[in-house]
């Protein structure tokens, strides 16, 4: 690796890519900013981490990538995330160029280089510009990592209070339409649409349905129930399982809190009395409201939290 000589100078309080009513206008665009990208193998001024108009990627949507979080400038969970990578990929099909070792030592190189302490790392990866058609099975691969601060994705305020969602027009696709088990950049046009329809009405998020009808996600984290002290959670048979959505089902056993994954319909929301959202981003959020139903930030949402801020701050097992 070349470790590039650029300083990473802005200022270590940024908040990150907050919703939109939540961003500071002081935020940087991220394409103009000072410190350094792995990219292809080497460490390259940020400016300088660019693609041509005409890769695969961007046309065809021939991209897969990873969300993964810095606590205390460790990466938590960091294989798991760059070995889930390998698998979308696969699904795409291609192969990265470099081995799982190597995505994580280039991700922990960006970490160290710029100083990152609490933070978002985006490993991504992409078919280029050699073939434009559908057609792509001679385009080269390219793989890159950026890091930034992120101390949080949602304020501490509306974390406490819980978010609102409104349930999107949007439904996750049938999972014989496309790959909805990976994280491939194609599936999250479905997530923007969706975001940008709640964030217009004054929402945090949106709650999607799937093919089916019944209760999927949000837009970028998996979603729990609580009822009589019980999990409910939907089987993640058409959208991500995500990494987070495992690491809390495992803190929930460890308290003795049952877990139930199945199918939920909509109508089911008025019988929970409480509901939170977790991801690599949203890591355990309550939700106060969805469309008309109404939730709590009860006990056991608010001890999920604090065991998994625990967790991934080095605290716990």
């Amino acid at each position: 690796m070349v470790l590039g000589s650029t300083p990473f100078p802005w200022d270590k309080g940024f908040l990150g890519f907050y919703p939109r009513k939540m961003l500071p206008m002081s935020v940087l665009p991220f394409d103009d900013r000072d410190g350094v990208i792995w990219y292809d193998g080497s460490l390259v001024p940020w400016r300088d981490a660019k693609l041509h108009v005409l890769s695969h990627g961007l046309h065809y949507a021939s991209c897969v990538f990873e969300g993964e979080r810095v606590y205390n400038g460790k990466i938590f969970k960091l294989t798991e995330h760059t070995e889930r990578l390998f698998t979308s990929a696969r699904a795409l099909g291609f192969d990265l160029p470099y081995s799982v070792a190597e995505i994580d030592d280039a991700c922990r190189a960006v970490v160290e280089a710029l100083e990152i302490t609490d933070g978002y790392v985006r490993p991504v990866a992409w078919r280029g510009s050699e073939m434009m058609g559908v057609a792509a099975q001679e385009t080269a691969i390219h793989v890159a990592a950026a890091v930034w601060p992120w101390p949080s994705y949602f304020s501490k305020e509306a974390r406490l209070k819980g978010l609102r969602l409104k349930i999107s027009p949007w439904a996750r696709p049938a999972p014989n339409t496309a790959p909805t088990q990976t994280k491939a950049a194609g599936l999250y046009m479905i997530c923007t649409l969706s975001k940008h329809d709640a964030e217009n009405e004054g929402y945090d998020d949106a709650l999607m349905f799937d093919w089916r009808g019944r209760i999927a996600e949000a837009t970028g984290a998996n979603i729990f129930f609580i009822r009589d002290g019980v999990l409910h959670t939907p089987v993640p048979d058409c959208f991500l399982d995500g990494i987070t959505r495992r690491t809390v089902m495992a803190l929930a056993r460890k308290r003795g809190i049952d877990i139930v994954e199945r199918a939920i319909q909509p109508e089911e929301m008025a019988e929970f009395e409480e509901a939170f959202l977790t991801g690599t981003a949203a890591e355990v959020t309550p939700i106060s409201e969805i469309g008309a139903f109404r939730f709590t930030v009860g006990e056991i949402t608010r001890n999920l939290m604090e065991d998994y801020d625990r967790l991934v701050r080095g605290e716990g097992a």
